[in-house]
């Protein structure tokens, strides 16, 4: 086990042997927040002792007298009102990193009960092109499910793509009406999304238009051949653009199972609801009242119109019953933008009325917008809505522009190929790094920046480790696998010390879906490796003290990796 593991071992154990009925579950050790005071820290004793009644520093003293950590630990301290604060010893630290560089582990630990999470993002319409908006959803789900797999979790992730609902009658009377089949062979989205805004203006101005694409609409419902056969190809033509935008980002889904899947299951989930008592009508409608609920209670979920019609709230419901009597999942998580909150409250506080035996876990990770520089909606000049597939097409030529400035004697190829993993990894980091509750100010200049917290910067700092095997001829593995390792310049403990937090913030990360926590843990270690390497010579330094310095760059290097791997980006060997 890592040295954290140890000590929070031993700590439950000295924590039931002061109070047998305590519930260790919630003792738990975590990096100290400032490293003055040690390495690691437990706040856990103030809880306890408030609970049982006793002064915790009493508590904690008296836990401290069973606690038995010498092995990885200088002497333990109490602060505070009952902070345990743990300092590592230099030689658990070289052992931990001796375990590593043998593969033994990589800094992090499998969850000892694994869950099964259902990871719901991305979800763009059909007809539609893929806009700026559907990044944030995108690359923060694929960076949860990449953690939550690494961690051991059974991830099952589920693209709710949107192709169902009253859009398709209006672009029912466009494709039959108005299509341009040249168009739609050149740029099959832009005819769709054309259509539907000819159809959509017409019948703001006609209700004659109107009502033909209500007429559309309930023959595509009720399986009219030809509005199958439309509808249909609709949908191919779109999943071609997704499938291409998601290859660009390196994101797949286990399944993608958009709102028409559950169509058949509609009627039988609001009947349900209403025979349980948890729906009923309400002027015509269908409508789930929350009366037990404060937060709810003056916001009531409609579930089926007055004209028979179903909604959002009952597809999703329905999708919930799906997954929980095909996959059975401990959790299921929502990858949405903020606006999509009381829709989620609304759905969870359903459910938990319709199925309160399931301890099933529902989260809603919501997320703020894309601002430009006038702290608006980030918008193209004209006005209009950002493509991501022009996003990642400007990301990738500002990259190129970069890359040739810096090594313009490089083949054409080889820069094109460094510019798409820099400019896309350059969009990602700059979404996953700010708290994904916030708006943040998309900047070109600040993602693709060589310095500071960006992608490049991280990219950098994994090539510069690369080269220095190069000018030794060597490789990590080769320099890692037989060192006897020698921490003595607080450099090198300091970076040490960063590395073995890895597994911790991954286990914020996958706890709290935050990602931006291993962004700016990545940032740290980068910080700590520079510090490192200014002040350490690493191939100019003696044999045994060489041999250990490059096991600490060749592990630095495999946690960068992996790190921006679990963010969905690439590394190269060279920049």
């Amino acid at each position: 086990m890592l040295p954290h593991r140890n000590i929070e071992s031993r700590l439950q154990s000295a924590v039931k042997a002061v109070l047998p009925e305590a519930d260790v579950t919630g003792v738990l050790v975590r990096p100290c927040p400032d490293p003055r005071f040690g390495d690691y820290q437990s706040n856990a004793l103030m809880s306890l002792a408030k609970a049982h009644k006793m002064n915790p520093r009493q508590l904690a003293t008296d836990v401290l007298a069973k606690l038995e950590v010498s092995e990885w630990c200088e002497n333990v301290e109490i602060a505070g009102a009952g902070f345990l604060n743990f300092r590592l010893k230099t030689a658990a630290l070289i052992e931990a990193l001796r375990l590593a560089a043998a593969g033994e582990h990589s800094f992090f630990e499998r969850a000892p009960n694994p869950r099964t999470v259902v990871v719901d993002f991305s979800s763009p319409n059909v007809a539609k092109p893929m806009h700026v908006g559907h990044i944030r959803s995108t690359v923060l789900g694929d960076s949860l499910a990449r953690v939550l797999r690494l961690l051991g979790h059974r991830v099952i992730t589920d693209n709710h793509i949107g192709d169902w609902g009253t859009q398709f009658g209006k672009l029912l009377v466009g494709w039959k009406q108005h299509l341009d089949k040249t168009a739609l062979e050149a740029d099959p989205i832009a005819e769709m999304e054309r259509l539907y805004k000819l159809v959509n203006s017409a019948s703001e101005a006609d209700a004659a238009v109107l009502e033909l694409a209500r007429a559309e609409l309930v023959k595509l419902q009720r399986g009219d051949e030809e509005n199958l056969r439309i509808w249909r190809e609709m949908i191919a033509l779109s999943q071609h653009q997704f499938d291409t935008i998601y290859g660009r980002l390196g994101v797949r889904f286990d399944h993608t199972l958009g709102e028409s899947f559950y169509n058949p299951r509609l009627a039988q989930v609001v009947e349900d609801l209403k025979e349980r008592g948890i729906a009923r009508e309400s002027e015509g409608a269908t409508v789930i009242f929350f009366e037990n609920n404060p937060q709810l209670k003056s916001h009531p979920a409609l579930v089926q119109k007055s004209d028979g019609a179903v909604n959002y709230a009952s597809t999703d419901l329905a999708t919930l019953e799906y997954r929980m009597e095909n996959w059975k999942p401990t959790d299921i998580v929502y990858v949405t933008d903020g606006r999509q909150q009381l829709h989620f409250q609304q759905i969870f506080a359903a459910f938990k009325l319709s199925h309160p035996e399931l301890q099933t876990r529902l989260a809603h990770v919501w997320f703020g917008s894309i601002l430009g520089d006038d702290g608006k909606p980030f918008k193209t000049r004209s006005g209009e809505t950002v493509k991501l597939s022009d996003l990642l097409n400007e990301a990738e030529e500002r990259a190129f522009e970069v890359v040739t400035v810096k090594s313009p004697e490089k083949p054409e190829v080889e820069r094109r190929e460094i510019a798409r993993i820099i400019g896309i990894g350059a969009v990602k980091y700059a979404d996953l790094l700010p708290n994904r509750q916030s708006d943040y100010i998309f900047s070109w200049d600040k993602m693709l920046a060589l310095s500071g917290n960006t992608a490049p910067y991280l990219q950098y700092a994994y090539a510069r480790i690369q080269s220095i095997f190069r000018k030794g001829g060597l490789t990590g593995e080769d320099s890692a696998r037989n060192a006897a390792l020698n921490l003595s310049a607080p450099e090198e403990i300091t970076l040490a010390k960063q590395l073995l937090n890895f597994g911790l913030v991954l286990e914020a990360v996958g706890d709290e879906y935050r990602p931006n926590f291993l962004c700016n843990y990545l940032y740290e270690l980068a910080g700590n490796f520079t510090s490192f390497y200014e002040n350490c010579p690493v191939l100019k330094s003696e044999e045994n003290q060489r041999a250990s310095r490059l096991t600490l760059c060749h592990l630095t290097a495999e946690t960068l990796k992996q790190g921006l791997d679990l963010l969905g980006i690439e590394v190269l060997e060279q920049m």
